[in-house]
């Protein structure tokens, strides 16, 4: 089967995104306070910090999640990315994204918010089928 030639190329963010420095630190044992205040640019800060709110407080976690939402659709906006279209969770530095947009789907189910749960799920799989998957052997 021939691939759709029409179809957009996959985004793939710089190795030296907003996501590089927070991994660093987040890797290092830093606080996610810290590395978020230190790298707001970064999704995967905040995705970070959604999780670690989700079980105490999901309204937190979602609030930490839509900032790592927003901020990973600005970087994504950057790189080409128009909307729709592949971004592989295979390449190191798409997963801040990613890991943020999985965030805040969980936090949408954790308060109720079904139509969000949903259209995250589609924009997870339009993204990267395998994303899930992939992330969770990194």
């Amino acid at each position: 089967m021939a691939d759709n030639l029409l179809a957009p190329d996959p985004v793939r963010l710089p190795e030296d995104g907003p996501d590089a420095a927070a991994s660093a630190a987040l890797e290092a044992g830093t606080d996610p306070r810290e590395v978020a205040a230190a790298n707001p640019a970064s999704s995967l800060a905040w995705a970070t910090l959604s999780g670690s709110a989700l079980d105490g407080d999901p309204v937190a976690a979602y609030a930490f999640a839509r900032t790592g939402y927003h901020r990973g659709l600005d970087a994504l906006r950057k790189g080409g990315w128009r909307g729709q279209g592949p971004v592989p969770a295979s390449h190191a530095p798409n997963r801040g994204v990613i890991l943020a947009v999985l965030a805040l789907r969980e936090a949408a189910r954790a308060i109720g918010e079904t139509p969000e749960v949903e259209r995250l799920s589609a924009l997870a799989d339009d993204f990267d089928p395998d994303a899930e998957a992939i992330l969770a052997r990194a």
